[in-house]
């Protein structure tokens, strides 16, 4: 009879995460992986497979917490626009958190750019959520539409990847080290870029 593994699964991918989202794939060696999920290599390969299949399980999970993060937040909203409005205030504060400094860049377009020219798999992973997260942008925004919050000639789709655009951006800028006060700024100016689609009530 089989013994049960001795870690837990959701423990090591948590571990995982925080490993891959601070230093990427290729900054992650394997001794590094070892120490952070507190396994022996032959235990990693046996739970995960290989360095890429933890890696792409890892960033799924990211995914994950992060498309739960959205989700809950846009719950406490009966207006989509305010409530964007105020996650891309969020994002902007998190960025400006030093107990947060991981969150500065986000792991999907870290892999993104990373695995551009080295790990197809995983540019191709990356690309599917930065399609999917785009989709859920482009869902809420054609409810504020059907709830009258935006124009009628607002073209949704191409609204959302602006505002994935932005947020790429806004990560990319906090790796500049700039103050709480300037990412806050820079959160509101974004979330004031959603009025200029507002309907006229």
């Amino acid at each position: 009879m089989s013994r049960p593994p001795s870690y837990d699964r959701e423990t090591a991918l948590e571990k995982a995460v925080g490993l891959f989202w601070h230093k990427g794939y290729h900054g992650s060696s394997m001794k590094q992986v070892e120490q952070a999920l507190d396994m022996r290599p032959g235990s990693i390969y046996a739970a995960f497979g290989s360095k890429d299949e933890l890696f792409s399980e890892a960033l799924a999970r990211y995914t994950k917490e992060a498309g739960e993060d959205l989700a809950s937040h846009m719950a406490g909203y009966a207006s989509v626009i305010e409530g964007l409005q105020s996650f891309l205030q969020k994002i902007a504060r998190d960025c400006s958190a030093s107990e947060q400094a991981p969150a500065r860049a986000c792991m999907i377009v870290k892999t993104l750019l990373e695995a551009n020219n080295t790990h197809g798999a995983l540019y191709a992973q990356a690309n599917r959520v930065l399609s999917a997260i785009e989709d859920a942008f482009t869902a809420l925004l054609e409810k504020a539409q059907r709830q009258g919050e935006l124009t009628p000639r607002t073209d949704c789709r191409r609204l959302a990847r602006l505002l994935q655009g932005q947020l790429m951006g806004l990560r990319s800028m906090a790796e500049r080290n700039l103050s709480a006060t300037e990412l806050e700024q820079l959160g509101q100016d974004m979330s004031a870029v959603l009025e200029r689609y507002r309907a006229e009530n």
